[in-house]
C-alpha cells in the first residue's frame, strides 16, 4: 500500500526553479503525485502557485521546502564574500553585457514564512530537503491532514526523519540530479548510490521508503521495488519533457549526455549538486573562487536567467541525473508516466 494519497506510486520530483504547474498537474492527474519545488517562493508567491495548482487540477500535490540549514550567509555582514564572488564571475557578466549585480537585502525568504503559507495552502502532501522539519511544523501539518515527507541521503538521515516524525522518507541516491540534500554529513561524504541506500533504509526504518536516483524507466521502477521501496521518485525523466521549465537547450543536453557526462559540483550554487558539464560550469570552477551558498546560487541566476532568454547554452545551468540518456525518447509526460508505471509490480489477482 503505498503511504501517499495517491493511486500509482509515483512521485514527480520537485524541481527547485524548474517547476511548473502544468507538469505537476499532469503527474497528479494521472493518478501519481505532482510536486512542486518552492525555493526562493515568498509567501504570496506561495499561495499564487498553490491557488494555480487548484485551477489546473483537483488531484492531491506536493508542495516543496527547503530547509535552513544554519551554513547560509545571510545577506548582512556578507559584503566581502559577495565582492570576491562577483570579482570571479564578472567575466561572465561582461560576456552579456549585465551589470555588476548589487548585493540584495535578503537572498531568500524566511523559512518561517514559506511554512505558514504552505500550511494555509493545505497541500495533500509537503515535502522537504535538507534536514528535519521542526517538531511543531509536522504536528502544524498533520493538523491539516498534510502528510509530511523528508529527504535522506544515507541511513542515519532516515532515521533522524522518521525520529522527527515524518510519514515518509525518500531515499536518493547519489546518481540523482541537482542538490545533494545531505544534512548530517558533508556531501561529498555521503555519497550512497540507490542500489546500496534503499535496502538499509528499508531495513533500518519502519516508515515507508520512496526510491529516488537513476530512474526514468521500467526497469528502474522494478528494481526500486525489489529493493523493498514503496514507491519511486522521479526527476529528470520529467524534466526533460515539454512541459516542464526548463529550456529547450537543457532538454537537448539532457538527450545527448551519457551516464559519465554529469559531474558533482558547487559551481553554479555554492552547494554540492549533479548537472551537465557546459563551458560557464568549467570556467567557474577553473577559477578556483566559488561563493558560499546561496550567494553563489543567486548571483548565478542573474546570468543562468538571461542566458536561457537568449537561448544561450554555454552559459544556462543543466540539471541532469545520470539516468539522462534513459530518457530520449519519450518527450511526453503521459508517456513518461505510463512506461514507468510498466515497471511496477502487479497486484495478485483476486481469488
Amino acid at each position: 500500500m503505498f503511504p501517499l494519497p495517491v493511486d500509482v506510486p509515483i512521485v514527480l520530483g520537485p524541481f527547485g526553479g524548474l517547476s511548473s504547474v502544468e507538469l505537476t498537474a499532469t503527474v497528479s492527474e494521472l493518478g501519481g503525485l505532482g510536486s512542486f519545488g518552492l525555493y526562493g517562493y515568498d509567501a504570496e508567491r506561495i499561495e499564487q502557485t498553490a491557488a494555480a495548482l487548484r485551477r489546473r487540477t483537483d488531484a492531491p500535490f506536493a508542495l516543496n521546502l527547503w530547509l535552513p540549514t544554519g551554513d547560509e550567509v545571510g545577506a548582512e555582514g556578507s559584503d566581502a564574500a559577495f565582492q570576491a564572488a562577483v570579482a570571479a564571475l564578472r567575466p561572465v557578466f561582461d560576456e552579456l553585457s549585465l551589470d555588476e549585480p548589487a548585493r540584495p537585502t535578503q537572498y531568500t525568504p524566511p523559512f518561517d514564512e514559506q511554512i505558514e503559507a504552505v500550511l494555509e495552502a493545505r497541500p495533500a502532501v509537503v515535502s522537504f530537503v535538507f534536514g528535519v522539519p521542526p517538531r511543531r511544523v509536522v504536528e502544524a501539518a498533520h493538523e491539516r491532514g498534510i502528510a509530511v515527507v523528508g529527504t535522506a541521503t544515507t541511513v542515519a538521515e532516515g532515521l533522524a526523519l522518521q525520529d522527527g516524525g515524518v510519514d515518509v522518507v525518500v531515499g536518493t541516491g547519489m546518481e540523482a540530479g541537482g542538490h545533494r540534500v545531505s544534512f548530517l554529513r558533508p556531501a561529498e561524504d555521503s555519497l550512497v548510490g540507490l542500489v546500496a541506500l534503499i535496502p538499509q533504509l528499508v531495513d533500518a526504518l519502519d516508515v515507508p521508503v520512496i526510491a529516488a536516483g537513476g530512474i526514468a524507466d521500467r526497469r528502474g521502477v522494478a528494481a526500486a521495488h525489489a529493493l523493498g521501496a514503496s514507491g519511486v521518485q522521479v526527476g529528470t525523466a520529467f524534466l526533460r519533457t515539454g512541459v516542464s521549465a526548463a529550456t529547450d537547450e537543457h532538454r537537448a543536453a539532457i538527450v545527448s549526455t551519457p551516464a559519465d557526462g554529469t559531474v558533482l559540483t558547487r559551481a553554479m550554487s555554492g552547494r554540492l549538486a549533479r548537472g551537465i558539464r557546459n563551458r560557464v560550469l568549467r570556467e567557474i570552477e577553473a577559477s578556483g573562487a566559488i561563493g558560499p551558498f546561496p550567494i553563489q546560487n543567486w548571483l548565478t541566476g542573474r546570468f543562468r536567467t538571461v542566458a536561457s532568454e537568449r537561448g544561450l547554452a554555454d552559459l544556462q545551468g543543466f540539471w541532469s541525473g545520470q539516468a539522462a540518456l534513459l530518457t530520449r525518447d519519450r518527450a511526453d509526460a503521459s508517456a513518461v508516466f505510463a512506461e514507468l508505471a510498466a515497471g511496477l509490480p502487479v497486484p495478485p489477482r483476486a481469488p
